[in-house]
């Protein structure tokens, strides 16, 4: 996302999510300062921007429902609303801080050049969390042995003149545009640290 994209994103989070819920008597949660509420919602309103008109009105009933405090009366606390919005509208890969970080770091590097890239992908859109510890890589690149054992042996007979099933060219050619999209992820992520 551009940064007017960007811009526009946050605006539209403030109007259609951030002001609805204040205009509802949501009040500031009180273990917050004014000043700290304030930070939270322009770190919400960056984090949602992803969000498109619709499914920001869908989360904003979802978080009138659930409001905090023991009163009910009190705003969500930004942690709240972002898990709401995952199961609403999750962001696209590349709006994910998470993954633009992984995929930018030795461990993303290694799975793209090793072909177990998408399967990392699938386990940080499904955890959202960092891929840490030898036990959970080996588990990922374990799950796309398959995988990679079969792209390996269309690619060779491709190599000696062979011809691919339609099934097997769409499957190889889904395979490939799914390494080249964490490629593209971790691109995006060495820009972030720049």
């Amino acid at each position: 996302m551009d940064e007017a994209g960007q811009k526009e994103g946050e605006r539209r989070v403030r109007d259609l999510l951030v002001r609805p819920l204040k205009a509802r008597g949501l009040a500031k949660p009180s273990s917050l300062t004014n000043a700290v509420f304030e930070e939270m919602l322009d770190g919400l309103c960056q984090r949602l921007a992803y969000m498109d008109a619709g499914s920001l009105a869908a989360l904003e009933e979802v978080a009138a429902a659930r409001p905090s405090g023991k009163a009910r009366d009190r705003f969500p606390i930004a942690n709240d609303l972002l898990s709401m919005a995952l199961q609403i509208q999750p962001p696209p890969d590349d709006a994910s801080p998470l993954m633009r970080k992984v995929f930018a770091h030795a461990v993303g590097r290694r799975a793209i050049d090793e072909g177990w890239s998408p399967e990392l992908l699938g386990y940080l859109r499904r955890q959202r969390a960092w891929p840490s510890g030898e036990y959970v890589v080996k588990t990922i690149r374990e799950t796309a042995d398959r995988s990679i054992r079969r792209l390996s042996d269309l690619e060779a007979r491709l190599g000696r003149g062979g011809v691919l099933s339609p099934d097997e060219a769409a499957w190889r050619g889904h395979r490939l545009a799914a390494v080249e999209k964490c490629r593209e992820i971790g691109r995006l992520g060495q820009g972030d640290a720049a």
